[in-house]
């Protein structure tokens, strides 16, 4: 029998929206409340079988990055703890798993990355000798470090498809397409923002004895047309986590991340298309310690 899927049920503030993972709500105007869930997606498509303490693992590793990383860039939080703004009944539902943020509108396009060569960039890597058009050095082994971190955008796809791996022009056309003239211009602050956050970021993890071989930021824009770092901040779900001991160049690395769920997603007869495949016990329960376990290398910490 399936873990039972947390879904937030709250009742007093309106549903904006239900994502892979989060739900949100509306706290007035001005100001959102995003709950995490433990549903876990993998290829864009939600699987049926949930992770237990996952969203409370992705808000509290997010709340931690958000915490060290605020100096680089404004960020979505308003310092509002979220269980003010639900009735009484609802505050379990959000203690720990939540976080009340600005509304802001996000920008069109995923800011990835990379330091390593691994995951679609690898099999990018190895049919044409680049990533997202950005040429790299030839003879490169998987999971090879890069020279310099570098920047190689997606395009937000519509629900039930693949987000878009494409240059750093043609995201900088599909912002301002979207956004207007303001929009060239944005999607060079994040590019620029996304590179400084992880550059810091590296730095922090290896000091933790991690290796953080890519990562997504999303960035949203307030009404002064102001860059902000929003949604989810080097979680599992958005970074891919390597145990420094554990590297070698050569090979796919062990990781922290949910990356463990993918390969063995990849051992299936599976389109990557909804509805998702079944998830074994052993696989739920090793991709709930991997979510713990990333949050106590992080920070040095337990979750609460």
């Amino acid at each position: 029998m399936s873990t039972p899927l947390f879904e937030s049920s709250i009742k007093s503030l309106p549903l904006l929206g239900r994502g892979k993972v989060r739900d949100i709500y509306a706290v007035d105007d001005d100001k959102l409340l995003i709950v995490a869930s433990d549903r876990l997606s993998a290829f864009d498509v939600v699987l049926p079988d949930p992770i237990p303490d996952k969203g409370r693992a992705l808000t509290a590793t997010a709340n931690f990055w958000f915490a060290r990383l605020g100096h680089v860039i404004a960020n979505q939080l308003t310092g509002i703890a979220p269980e003010n703004v639900v009735a009484p009944g609802e505050r379990e539902q959000v203690r720990g798993r939540a976080l009340v943020a600005k509304r802001l509108k996000p920008l069109p396009i995923e800011a990835v990355v990379r330091g390593y060569v691994i995951g679609s960039g690898w099999k990018d890597y190895q049919a044409n000798g680049a990533i997202c058009g950005i040429v790299l050095p030839p003879g490169l082994k998987q999971a090879a470090r890069l020279p310099r971190p570098v920047f190689t955008p997606a395009i937000k796809a519509e629900a039930g498809e693949h987000d878009e791996n494409v240059s750093f022009e043609q995201a900088r056309a599909h912002c301002e397409a979207a956004i207007g003239p303001h929009g060239a211009a944005l999607a060079e602050q994040a590019r620029e923002a996304a590179v400084a956050l992880y550059r810091e970021a590296v730095d922090y993890a290896a000091g933790r004895g991690i290796i953080i071989a890519d990562t997504k930021f999303e960035f949203g824009v307030d009404a002064a047309g102001a860059l902000h770092l929003i949604d989810e901040v080097l979680t599992p779900d958005s970074s891919r986590f390597w145990p420094a001991a554990d590297y070698r160049e050569g090979t796919s690395p062990p990781s922290f991340d949910k990356q463990y769920v993918r390969d063995y997603l990849e051992t299936l007869d599976w389109d990557k298309k909804a509805p998702g495949p079944r998830l074994p016990p052993e696989v739920i329960a090793r991709t709930a310690d991997k979510y713990r376990e990333a949050y106590s290398c992080l920070t040095g910490q337990t979750l609460p």
